[in-house]
């Protein structure tokens, strides 16, 4: 495990990079009086003063070369960045930054090109009064790393997902969100954030109590008393995260990579959807997507969207000679949620253009490793409702049906084109586990052994442990899940995985990992081998 101190980040530097995220309210004054909402941003519009970055930094989708810096502004104002190879910020570089504003909620993103491959920037974000540029805000301080182009650096990143989730909120006797200050500490070079970033349909209350009696206490807001509908409270949920601030000190040093699932809308949703749900007056699945996708595109530092929502969520992010990542969307485009026992489904879980998109860059693709990033499980069972299912697996273990059928085309593509070096990442089941892959246990038999790995949940309910289907051969080597259904974080069973990729041999170890810092499981995979 590297140190804090690791790579180059300076402890001035991670101080000042926290050092706007305290002008919010803190945790404890907020845990005082969790039914009441926490104030927003102070002063809140005010026609005075100057404009103040007071919900922290994120940068997203780091390369070599380039990077996105994300801000939110406490009222209009003009956003600067300027890069440094030093904290000390004596020789600088300038990107002048959109205006952001009412449209855009305040926020605003900027790109950085040109910048050195396998170095630690360092960044702050400046806002101007739109009208008088002399009148600047505080600056708001971050760092990260660019991917490397020499092989021999080696990579290692995070993952998780599910933050917020089935009412677990932030909690001040938790000190917030503590998972990320712990994945802070381990200075990865990015966090893969593997869907369910916000829980729209997830109301906050004040105070939830345990089963043995104990009381959860959480803050609260506006936005999180009830489902979210209009775009103002799909972008007050995204606000809600960011009141925690180990989680604003996390993305002020720990570039992200962001998918989104379903809770960024609502549970278990698909296009064309229509509600039978009293708690919506908007029944229209497609009309809460598009307000969500825009909230998402504002709130997330990613490449491909655009903060009124136009653009793609799947995409490639390519992290030097060992590494390129897959950013999956199996919500955008999957067909409706069925038995899925139907001979032939050309839309299936991806939809056709994403699968022809998928099999083209992986077969471009020449990084040792290839992650692709799931926002849901292959093999695994998850149900909804009584008769339909959820992810691709339909507790059918004979030939494929469904979507199934697109995720067999996908294996089948990776297999005849020889592609190695493929590893399936995700979250969503909200507990951890690896599955080994295996044609010699599998109805479908055209494929290249593999391995899933699972994590998650952040900061959300624990569930127990759901059923494998045998279409693809999937075999359990690791298993931690919870009994019964939603157990809160203070009974444990929040998890996150790293993966660390040797510079010298490639050798890949993936690890699966417990808040608190245990090592529950442990798997190295050697390159350019399938089966292992």
């Amino acid at each position: 495990m590297a140190q804090e101190s690791g790579h180059g980040v300076g402890r001035r530097s991670l101080l000042r990079g926290g050092a706007a995220a305290l002008a919010l309210p803190s945790l404890a004054a907020a845990g005082a009086e969790t039914a009441r909402a926490v104030p927003r941003a102070a002063p809140a519009q005010s026609l005075g003063g100057r404009p103040a970055a007071r919900w922290g930094v994120q940068t997203g989708d780091v390369t070599s070369s380039s990077g996105l810096v994300w801000v939110r502004s406490d009222r209009p104002a003009r956003m600067v960045v300027e890069t440094s190879a030093t904290e000390t910020f004596r020789s600088v570089r300038r990107y002048p930054g959109p205006p952001v504003g009412p449209d855009t909620d305040c926020t605003g993103t900027t790109a950085l090109h040109g910048l050195p491959p396998g170095e630690q920037v360092h960044y702050r974000v400046v806002l101007a009064d739109p009208d008088d540029p002399r009148r600047t805000g505080e600056p708001v301080y971050g760092t990260f790393r660019t991917a490397p182009v020499r092989r021999r650096d080696g990579v290692r990143f995070l993952w998780s997902g599910d933050l917020a989730g089935q009412g677990w909120g932030i909690n001040p006797d938790r000190g917030g969100f503590p998972i990320f200050e712990e994945m802070r500490r381990r200075n990865p070079d990015f966090f893969l954030c593997s869907g369910d970033s916000v829980y729209a349909d997830g109301p906050i209350a004040p105070s939830v109590t345990l089963p043995d009696g104990r009381i959860w206490r959480n803050v609260t807001t506006e936005e999180k008393a009830k489902v979210a509908e209009t775009l103002a409270e799909f972008r007050g949920n995204f606000r809600y995260n960011l009141l925690d601030e180990q989680l604003r000190r996390f993305h002020a040093q720990v570039p992200g990579i962001v998918q989104w699932d379903d809770h960024e809308v609502l549970n278990n949703w698909y296009p064309g959807e229509i509600l039978d749900d009293a708690r919506y007056t908007e029944k229209r699945v497609d009309v809460l997507a598009a307000r969500a996708l825009r909230a998402f595109g504002e709130y997330t530092p990613v490449r491909t969207l655009r903060a009124n929502g136009e653009g793609r969520v799947h995409r490639v992010v390519r992290h030097g000679p060992l590494l390129d990542v897959f950013v999956l969307d199996m919500r955008t485009y999957r067909n409706a949620n069925s038995p899925g026992r139907q001979p032939a489904d050309a839309q299936g879980i991806l939809g056709a253009e994403q699968l022809a998109w998928l099999k083209r860059e992986l077969s471009r693709s020449r990084a040792v490793w290839k992650v692709i990033a799931a926002d849901m499980p292959l093999g695994l069972v998850v149900p909804d409702g009584r008769t339909d299912y959820e992810a691709v697996a339909q507790a059918d273990p004979g030939a494929p049906l469904g979507r199934e059928l697109q995720i067999a085309e996908l294996l089948r593509h990776i297999r005849s084109r020889r592609i190695t070096g493929t590893v399936w990442l995700t979250a969503d089941v909200h507990y951890t586990s690896a599955q080994h892959y295996a044609p010699s246990r599998a109805a479908f038999q055209d494929f290249a052994p593999f391995w899933e790995f699972v994590s998650g949940p952040l900061n959300a309910g624990g569930f127990p442990a759901l059923k494998l289907d045998g279409t693809f051969g999937p075999e359990q080597a690791f298993v931690k899940a919870p009994a019964r259904a939603n157990v809160s974080p203070l009974e444990g069973g929040q998890y996150y995985g790293e993966a660390e990729i040797d510079g010298d041999g490639g050798e890949l170890t993936v690890r699966l990992c417990e808040e608190g810092g245990t090592v529950l499981f442990t798997k190295v995979l050697r390159p350019g081998l399938v089966g292992q």
